[in-house]
Formats: structure tokens, C-alpha cells, sequence
């Protein structure tokens, strides 16, 4: 299940990620930092607690979370959303809505990356992480 996700995952290749940035909402700024970030997303499961860590130069943010029980988020871009993540089909799906808005998440193992799909409205934006060692 979640498990595979475990361990830490340095970023490799983010492609589309200020269009949908821009789509989200994110102003100038924080979409220029957001660019340049290379974070490592560190993955652990504690009883039945899931955690997800983006670490960076910019910014540190950390989530714990339960499977299927939605919870309130403030995003490393500082939106307050309504957030709930699931498991369906080998991927972990994050869902957020906020002020009437939709973004999802999906995140899979695919030959051994963690590749994270964002998607707002048509835009997609496509971020490969690799396994650290």
C-alpha cells in the first residue's frame, strides 16, 4: 500500500510547474522561489499516521495524515484548504479544495520514481522525484 512510498525522494525534473502554480493562484514572487526549489519529499507511516515532509532552501513543510479523513491545510503557498487523501490504484491522491477551487495530486511509483501529476482545471504540471539511498 503506502509503504512503497517510505523513504526520501529528491526532486529530478519538474515540467508545466508555474503554469500551474499561476493556475492555483500562487503569486509572482513565490512561484519564482518555487521554481527554483529542488525539494526532497520524505515519506513515513506510524501507525497508520502517514507523513509527507517537503524540505528545501526555501521553504519546510510537513503534513501527517490518516487515509479517507479529510483535514484542514495551510499549503507551503499559504492557501487554507480542505484536504483529503486517498489510496486508489497503486496511487496516493490528494484532493484540495479551497474559496470554491479543486487541485488533485496523484502521486505512483512508476519504475522505481515517485512521479507526482498536479492538476488544476486543464492544467497539468508533472514532477519526477528518485529514491535517495
Amino acid at each position: 500500500m503506502v509503504e512503497q512510498f517510505v523513504g526520501t525522494w529528491k526532486l529530478t525534473s519538474s515540467d508545466n510547474f508555474d503554469e500551474y502554480m499561476k493556475a492555483i493562484g500562487v503569486g509572482f514572487a513565490t512561484r519564482q522561489m518555487g521554481n527554483m526549489a529542488k525539494p526532497n519529499l520524505v515519506f513515513s507511516v506510524n501507525d497508520g499516521v502517514i507523513s509527507m515532509k517537503a524540505q528545501s532552501t526555501f521553504k519546510n513543510a510537513e503534513i501527517s495524515f490518516k487515509l479517507n479523513e479529510e483535514f484542514d491545510e495551510t499549503t507551503a503557498d499559504d492557501r487554507k484548504t480542505k484536504t483529503i487523501f486517498t489510496f486508489e490504484n497503486g496511487k496516493l491522491v490528494q484532493k484540495q479544495t479551497w474559496d470554491g477551487k479543486t487541485t488533485v495530486l496523484e502521486r505512483e511509483i512508476q519504475d522505481g520514481k515517485l512521479v507526482a501529476k498536479c492538476t488544476m482545471d486543464n492544467i497539468v504540471a508533472v514532477r519526477t522525484y528518485e529514491k535517495e539511498a
